[in-house]
């Protein structure tokens, strides 16, 4: 498998378009979704039909050659050699960590920007850097389609999971929000104010609405080849069904 070692793993926030708007400074790992590595390893394994037609991969700076070229090549170094990428991870999280902690702000790192991949676990285990020990300067924030990884880390002192809701998983995604936890949900132009008995408020707002918001639907705008969606990914608001309808 080929790969070159990139000079840095993670991204500055303010490359994407919703992340820039956080009001703390933001890291992001970008990696190639799904199977898109040379080795068609999956590294979204609970991806639906819809989510990999909608990924945000194919949203923003995302649609240029050289920065897809760039995310596979760190996802094959990462299939390639995992101890040596989370150990770099490691050192670029605790770099950006001490850096933040001597000017006395805040900073956020989201590691799966286009992946689903369990990397709390992954620098406890290869890296022996347990991020709660960083909660002070830095917190750390997700989505996921994985309930597991939502039960997992519920009650984590700085680490945030909100489930994906998809075509094929609502039934979880309500589960999800029975037991407190918050639900990513695209919907395809106006947000309503509801979703299956609970609150939506605006997820675009900022990249951190889940780190100030508990049990409540993060509704996403379409954006992307999520607005060609026919699989069901999407959600039609009764207000947008009523608009086709006067249409």
């Amino acid at each position: 498998m080929s790969y070159t070692i990139p000079k840095n793993l993670l991204s500055k926030g303010i490359t994407n378009a919703k992340t820039k708007k956080n009001n703390l400074k933001t890291f992001i790992l970008y990696l190639a979704p799904h199977k898109q590595n040379d080795k068609g390893i999956n590294i979204c394994p609970a991806a639906s039909n819809g989510c990999v037609a909608a990924c945000l991969y194919s949203a923003g700076r995302g649609k240029f050659s050289n920065v897809q070229s760039s995310r596979i090549n760190k996802t094959n170094f990462y299939i390639s050699n995992k101890s040596l990428f989370i150990k770099k991870l490691a050192t670029e999280i605790l770099r950006e960590y001490t850096k933040a902690k001597k000017k006395g702000i805040k900073i956020a790192f989201r590691l799966n920007g286009t992946s689903d991949l369990d990397f709390v676990y992954l620098l406890q285990k290869y890296a022996g850097l347990d991020i709660s020990t960083l909660r002070d300067a830095a917190t750390f924030y997700d989505y996921t389609k994985l309930i597991g990884k939502i039960k997992k880390y519920l009650e984590h002192p700085n680490y945030f999971v909100t489930f994906s809701r998809s075509e094929i998983n609502e039934s979880v995604a309500i589960a999800v929000l029975n037991m407190g936890g918050n639900v990513a949900a695209v919907f395809s132009n106006n947000l309503p104010n509801y979703w299956r008995g609970y609150k939506v408020i605006d997820g675009d707002k900022s990249d951190l609405e889940m780190l100030y918001n508990k049990n409540v639907v993060l509704g996403l705008k379409a954006k992307g080849d999520a607005r060609k969606d026919n699989s069901g990914f999407v959600v039609e608001s009764k207000k947008d069904i009523l608009i086709k309808q006067l249409n």
